[in-house]
C-alpha cells in the first residue's frame, strides 16, 4: 500500500504544533482548522496522546475538545495513543501523515502530547513547527535553557488576555537573543500572541505561518526538510525491521548467548553486536 500512495504525496503542508501542557494545543489546532477551513482547504488533524505506563490505554480526548469540526466533511481528525514512544510523537505518525497527505488533504496538523524540554520529533517531521506557550509556565531562565524553544518556526503566546502575557513575551524575545537558531539564512521567528478559545489573533497566526512557508519555499528549505523527513522515516523503519529480525533469531537464543558472554567476560558489547548483526 505504501507503494501505491507514494506517487500521491508531498503536497499537504504539514504543521506541528508542540508546547508544555496546558498551553491550549488542542484549542489552538481547532481555531487553527476554522483559520484553514475558511480558505476552502482540506485539513487532517493527528492528534497525540500519552499513553499510560501503567495500564498502556489512553483517553484520546482531543476529538472532544474539536467538537465544533466533527461534522465537516472536510476535516479529519484522528488521534493517536504514544504506546510509550517518546519524543512527543507515536510510531505511526510519519506513515499517517504520508496517508493523510496522499488522501488529498492540502494541510496536515500534527499536535504533540504535552513536552518538556526535549522531545522535539516533531522537527523532524513538520515544515513549520510551531511551539506554544502560556503565561505562568515559567520565568525567563525557565525560557532560555528550554530545548524546545531552539525547534520553533513560530512561536506561539496563548492565552493572551491573562496576566503576565507581556511578561512572557519578553522572556521569549530575552531567551532568542541569548542564543537564537537560525531556520536558515534570515529567517526570525515571529512570537504571535493568541487567545485561541475565542479565535483572537487566529488571523495573525495564520499569516506567520504563510510567511514561514513563503520563506522556505523560496530559499529551498522546504525540499531539505522534507528528504530529511523522509530519511529519518527510512531509517525508523529500518531499524523496527532490524530488531524484530534480531529478536527473532532462533527465538532469541544467540542473543541470550552472546549475553551471557559478555557478562563472563568472554567478549564485549561491540564485538557480541557485530557477530549478531552478522547473522542477519
Amino acid at each position: 500500500m505504501a507503494a501505491a500512495l507514494s506517487p500521491l504525496t508531498g503536497r499537504a503542508r504539514v504543521l506541528g504544533l508542540t508546547g508544555p501542557p496546558g498551553v491550549g494545543k488542542s484549542t489552538s489546532t481547532s481555531m487553527l482548522v476554522s483559520a484553514f477551513r475558511s480558505r476552502g482547504l482540506r485539513v487532517g488533524v493527528l492528534a497525540i496522546d500519552p499513553s499510560s505506563p501503567f495500564s498502556g490505554g489512553a483517553l484520546l480526548g482531543d476529538r472532544i475538545r474539536m467538537h465544533s469540526h466533527t461534522v465537516d466533511a472536510g476535516v479529519f481528525i484522528r488521534s493517536m495513543a504514544t504506546r510509550g514512544a517518546l519524543g512527543g510523537l507515536a510510531t505511526a505518525t510519519p506513515q499517517a501523515v504520508r496517508v493523510l497527505d496522499a488522501a488529498g488533504f492540502d494541510v496536515v496538523l500534527v499536535e504533540t502530547v504535552g513536552v518538556g524540554q526535549s522531545e522535539v520529533d516533531i522537527v523532524a517531521l513538520a515544515d513549520t513547527t510551531v511551539v506554544l506557550l502560556a503565561p505562568g509556565m515559567g520565568d525567563g531562565i525557565q525560557a532560555a535553557k528550554a530545548g524546545i524553544l531552539e525547534v520553533a518556526d513560530v512561536f506561539v503566546v496563548n492565552k493572551a488576555d491573562r496576566d503576565g502575557a507581556d511578561q512572557t513575551v519578553r522572556d521569549l524575545k530575552h531567551a532568542m537573543s541569548l542564543g537564537r537558531r537560525e531556520s536558515g539564512p534570515s529567517w526570525r521567528q515571529p512570537i504571535v500572541r493568541t487567545v485561541a478559545t475565542t479565535g483572537e489573533g487566529g488571523a495573525d497566526l495564520l499569516t506567520a505561518l504563510d510567511g514561514h512557508h513563503e520563506w522556505l519555499v523560496a530559499h529551498g528549505e522546504l525540499a531539505e526538510r522534507r528528504v530529511r523527513r523522509a530519511a529519518r522515516e527510512i531509517e525508523a523503519i529500518a531499524v523496527t525491521a532490524l530488531r524484530a529480525r534480531l529478536g527473532g533469531l532462533r527465538g532469541g537464543e544467540a542473543l541470550g548467548r552472546l549475553a551471557k558472554r559478555v557478562v563472563t567476560g568472554e567478549t564485549d558489547p561491540y564485538t557480541a553486536a557485530d557477530e549478531l548483526s552478522g547473522g542477519v
